[in-house]
């Protein structure tokens, strides 16, 4: 079996890596399992100066792991770019803020001396997508190393240059030798690694159904799990928004990365009395998303990460179709190589579709019109997924009440929904459950303990 790289841009193939058989399997995991004790004892002044250094790789292969994201999923070159200084961003907060994250809090108990210490679990097996292959691994291995666990990690089997290049990157920060590894195996193999003693907790980003599997499979040996799985998230639109505002920022956010993020705004939900003058703005924003070779600076619509993908799509727009939505603008997949679907817009998304509830992940906007603010919110929280949400008002405090009522684990007012290491991040419902980022991030994978002395 061989993992094989395909330039979605184009269709051709890149390159073929070979996978691991069961004694290369076995060869990783004892050497994680040798070097993950004395790595949970380490300092945590060590921890966060190779977490430093591997700011400073990423910073200074920027451009080379850009064009490797570029060529493997067809992100776009800027977007790619943007990406990796995120990464170097969350080492750099985790580096500085690790010590008082984790210092043993005090307690006042009935003990001459007591506290809460947080103490690694030993080895975290991250399971990750496909969609930003530098970010959701560096969110979760930046808190997870810095907190003194070790980190095996499975990613999509379609970036595996991505892969092999983020194991390459801490090993060239000076990471002990099996604290991270990339693990190039299949899918049927994980079940085993994840039940495998020498793995004490899982994290996986990735789709409601995965996210079902993996959950099942940890909770049977009784380990952490931490699911980030999809999201349909609300873009709620009142009648006293800045109409050209929530357009704009409304655009950037559901087609960026080829609508391809958990937390894009999906579902547009806008009052009717002013979704004419939404519409407008927000059809000529899109209109001029122009698709294109992804390394190109100039391109403003990346390709979609596999044909299959955009197969699964283009039959979730189908079904809204025939149901009676209309199709605004795009809505047919792209001649010609490559995996490019256009910008679109479907109008008049209804229950019964299945737009109305599942998660399109693909450069569609779903509009939902409303009679008013109660609606909204109605419509908004119906959905089985609970990632993210915003809401656009010129009132902050009618967008802050409303904010607050959003079945979700993020809630923006007048802002795009985004992910920032200040920030804990993840979902209720059907999006999973457990927080990555910030404080609650990096406490995740630690055994919170209590110590009482007499």
């Amino acid at each position: 079996m061989v993992f094989t790289s395909i330039n979605p841009a184009n269709g051709e193939k890149l390159r073929d890596y070979p996978t691991w058989d069961a004694a290369q399997l076995e060869q990783a995991l004892s050497l994680t399992a040798a070097v993950t004790p004395d790595w949970n004892l380490s300092a945590l002044s060590e921890r966060i100066a190779l977490l430093r250094r591997a700011a400073e790789v990423l910073r200074r292969r920027r451009d080379r792991y850009a064009a490797l994201m570029s060529q493997e999923m067809g992100k776009l070159i800027n977007e790619a770019r943007a990406e990796i200084e995120k990464c170097a961003l969350c080492c750099d907060y985790y580096a500085e803020y690790a010590p008082a994250l984790l210092t043993d809090e005090p307690a006042s108990t009935d003990a001459a001396k007591s506290y809460v210490a947080y103490q690694p679990l030993g080895c975290v097996l991250a399971i990750m997508p496909w969609n930003f292959p530098f970010w959701q691994v560096i969110r979760a291995a930046a808190p997870a190393l810095t907190a003194g666990n070790s980190l095996l990690l499975k990613h999509a089997d379609n970036v595996p240059g991505c892969a092999l290049a983020l194991a390459e990157l801490f090993h060239e920060a000076g990471y002990p030798q099996g604290v991270f590894q990339t693990l190039m195996i299949g899918i049927p193999q994980v079940e085993g690694v994840i039940k495998d003693a020498r793995v004490h907790a899982v994290t996986l980003t990735g789709s409601e159904r995965a996210g079902r599997a993996v959950g099942r499979q940890a909770g049977e040996v009784l380990k952490k799990c931490v699911l980030e799985l999809g999201g349909a998230d609300a873009c709620v639109v009142l009648e006293d928004a800045d109409v050209k505002l929530a357009a704009a920022a409304g655009a950037k956010s559901r087609y960026q990365n080829a609508g391809q993020s958990c937390i894009a705004a999906k579902r547009f939900i806008v009052v009717e009395k002013i979704v004419a003058a939404f519409l407008e703005e927000f059809q000529s924003r899109v209109a001029a998303l122009k698709p294109g070779d992804p390394s190109d600076a100039d391109t403003s619509l990346a390709p979609m990460a596999r044909i299959d993908l955009r197969t699964a799509l283009h039959q979730q727009i189908q079904d809204a179709l025939a149901k009676g939505a209309k199709a605004l603008l795009g809505c047919q997949p792209l001649p010609g190589k490559g995996a490019f679907y256009p910008a679109s817009i479907l109008d008049g998304v209804q229950p019964g579709m299945r737009a109305w509830q599942e998660e399109l992940f693909g450069p569609v906007a779903s509009i939902i019109r409303v009679a008013n603010e109660e609606q909204a919110l109605t419509v908004a929280n119906g959905n089985n997924y609970g990632l993210g949400g915003s809401v656009w008002t010129r009132d902050q405090k009618r967008g802050e009440k409303f904010a607050r009522r959003l079945q979700s684990g993020s809630a923006f007012v007048n802002g795009i929904v985004k992910s920032d290491p200040r920030l804990p991040f993840g979902g209720i419902k059907h999006s999973g459950y457990g927080r990555e980022l910030a404080r609650h991030g990096i406490l995740e994978f630690t055994n919170v303990k209590s110590v009482w002395i007499g």
